[in-house]
């Protein structure tokens, strides 16, 4: 039986670098972007993994000096794996056709990272993997566990908070044993990312479950690999962005005829996903039915996306409903308003709950006669504002202190038919 005392473990390995060194700037940006709620919450484990013990002495130095009171809190802990625990570094495999001392260097790398897993199995209910030149966003904790309590009841090996590299990836502790050993298990064979993703597929995680703005962004600009450079940067981050909200309970529906599997509901989701309809007709519809009734000040509709940006919705209509009760035809809303009409793509509705006097059971975008799409299609996708619930492009705040989860997509159109 395992008993955690913190929510989540951060590990972080690091080496010395022939040009630039980032790990204390990386330490600060978590405690700094925490608050202080958040740090009781957490719990920071660097691995030192340099074989030179003059470096490590150093940097234990540095790093007791400027965070003292995060160590004397039991908030960051350092280690260090002597060399002779490591397996043979000589003599490997060369596959990819690296040089040798690249095949050195990511082979190493694994066993680091396998160290770091086996030490921080018991520390946490969860586990983020991060690299030591790392810059945070505000209240990422916060963020962090919306999106878990989202996918409750649901499985999943490997969460994404960033697309770059061994950063931002979540695992439950309970599976940090087998990706340990997984990676001692085949430290030769390849790049520990690449191994990430096999061992991901191996417990049927079949898809990538990225989340999306960003909860961390890669800031060093050299390599620790023969100090290359290393300009890599994560466009979907966001340091100040509106944290992920958890969508309130709701069923999603379309007359809009689904392509493949691109169904309604992936326009709810917090994960990085999107609905995509074939063109649409008069008539047709994307309605999403609240689960209870629910008081909303503030809806705001846009279409299209920044790459797509004639792919709108040029004649549509916003209706919203206070009850749906059942015929034999269906479900149909005993009474709605229409609250406006698109213009250029786009509506927004202020003081929703100071115009209608009941609580919203569904809302639904209603295509109008002379409505044209381009090929592309129409994007909606779900975000949050000043910690109120919003659904952003189809965006939703509400009055009362509830959340939502944000940033997905809805699509509608020919494109990729």
């Amino acid at each position: 039986m395992f008993v955690f005392t913190e929510y989540l473990t951060i590990g972080l390995s690091s080496v010395k670098r022939k040009r630039g060194n980032y790990l204390t700037e990386t330490i600060k940006s978590i405690f700094d972007q925490s608050s202080y709620e958040e740090l009781k919450e957490i719990v920071v484990v660097v691995h030192l993994a340099d074989f030179d013990l003059a470096w490590c002495e150093n940097l234990v130095q540095d790093i007791s000096r400027k965070f003292a009171h995060h160590i004397i809190a039991g908030r960051l802990l350092v280690i260090h794996a002597p060399e002779e625990y490591y397996p043979s570094l000589d003599g490997l495999k060369r596959n990819y056709n690296d040089p040798e001392d690249r095949v050195r260097f990511r082979s190493k790398q694994n066993v680091d990272y396998a160290f770091l897993l086996n030490f921080c199995t018991n520390l946490s209910d969860f586990y983020m993997m991060l690299e030591d030149d790392v810059r945070c966003s505000r209240n990422f904790l916060t963020s962090l566990k919306k999106v878990v309590t989202s996918r409750e009841g649901s499985y999943w090996v490997m969460l994404e908070f960033s697309k770059l590299g061994y950063i931002g990836k979540l695992y439950q502790s309970r599976d940090l044993p087998r990706l340990a050993h997984f990676l001692l298990m085949f430290y030769q064979e390849m790049p520990c990312d690449w191994l990430l993703i096999h061992f991901r597929g191996l417990l049927a995680q079949k898809d990538v479950i990225r989340f999306k703005p960003s909860l961390f962004q890669h800031m060093g600009y050299y390599s620790s690999y023969k100090g290359a450079e290393n300009k890599l940067k994560d466009d979907d981050f966001e340091e100040d962005f509106i944290d992920i909200p958890d969508n309130p309970p709701a069923s999603l529906y379309t007359s809009i005829n689904v392509f493949e599997n691109y169904d309604a509901t992936k326009a709810y989701s917090s994960v990085d996903e999107y609905f995509w309809g074939k063109p649409p007709s008069t008539g047709d519809f994307f309605v999403i039915v609240f689960h209870e009734p629910t008081k909303i000040s503030k809806i705001k509709i846009v279409t299209g996306t920044d790459d797509r940006q004639n792919d709108i919705l040029h004649h549509g209509a916003l209706e919203v409903g206070e009850k749906l009760v059942g015929t034999k035809r269906g479900a149909q809303c005993s009474s709605y308003i229409t609250l406006g009409e698109f213009k250029n793509g786009n509506i927004v509705v202020q003081d929703v709950d100071h115009k209608i006097a009941f609580d919203i059971h569904f809302a639904m975008i209603h295509v109008s006669p002379s409505f044209t799409l381009r090929p592309a299609g129409i994007c909606v996708s779900f975000d949050q504002e000043d910690g109120q619930w919003m659904l952003q492009w189809l965006c939703l705040r509400w009055r009362k202190t509830l959340h939502c989860t944000a940033n997905r997509k809805m699509v509608c159109g020919s494109g990729a038919l």
